[in-house]
């Protein structure tokens, strides 16, 4: 006949032994098991052997287990809590494989070998995800970052800026003006009352009777009137904008 009280008791003789710290026994009203047999709770977390100690745990099992009459010919009572980080569905799961391996290894102590496949598990389900949501929230982050491209908005760059784009602007609208209407210049413009005067509208009016297709009588200038490119126009339009410009903060 089979002493199962000492096979249990050598049980957890070793677990105290291997575990350390991280086993203890626990009043049967805190293990959530419906019995009243001596409970144990064992703490498993997904950290390695290896790592330092202050590496900071996300998350953190509580295994919790009793024997039972017969164990362990019969599995052990088992129950899961989650100390830290660990979701209910995960907790069910999780008892359902570790009671199938339980009727796995009946006939044998088993305690241990159900905290090994209990920290493998926790480390697969928990320590790669963690390891995976860092690496998302990474790349979250990076793709956040806005780099700025070019030269900053100020002020002074816009108002810049502007004057140029009016001065372009009047300068393609010269070019749909008439030729006559660019050459003519403040001293040589005539009022309508000087120019009827002086007798070129008479004249004016008699060319347009005669014939329809003579040209119109232009007004003959100096060829210094040409010189000026577009670039030059250009800047002579910012130079008077950039001067009003002074001479109005002054006035204010």
């Amino acid at each position: 006949m089979a002493d199962y009280g000492l096979e249990q008791d050598m049980e957890i003789e070793a677990l105290e032994a291997i575990l350390m710290d991280e086993f203890k026994e626990i009043h049967s009203s805190e293990s959530g098991l419906n019995t009243s047999s001596r409970c144990f709770q064992i703490t498993i977390s997904p950290q390695d052997d290896d790592m330092d100690e202050s590496t900071d745990i996300p998350v953190q099992l509580g295994l919790v287990f009793s024997h039972t009459e017969k164990y362990p010919d019969e599995p052990p009572l088992l129950n899961m809590k989650s100390i830290r980080g660990i979701h209910a569905d995960d907790l069910k799961t999780l008892k359902e494989k570790l009671e199938q391996e339980a009727s796995e290894n009946l006939g044998m102590a088993m305690v241990y070998t159900l905290v090994t496949s209990a920290k493998e598990w926790l480390s697969e389900r928990y320590g790669q995800d963690a390891s995976n949501e860092d690496i998302e929230n990474e790349e979250a982050a990076k793709d956040d970052v806005i780099v700025p491209h070019g030269e900053p908005v100020t002020v002074e760059t816009f108002m810049a800026w502007r004057e140029r784009f009016e001065a372009e602007l009047a300068l393609e609208r010269a070019k749909l003006m008439p030729e006559s209407a660019l050459t003519i210049t403040k001293e040589k413009k005539l009022t309508g009352r000087l120019w009827y005067e002086s007798g070129k509208a008479k004249g004016a009016t008699a060319v347009n009777e005669e014939s329809d297709e003579e040209d119109e009588e232009e007004i003959d200038f100096d060829d210094d009137d040409f010189e000026d490119d577009e670039d030059d126009m250009l800047e002579h339009y910012l130079a008077e904008k950039s001067d009003s410009s002074h001479s109005s903060r002054r006035a204010a």
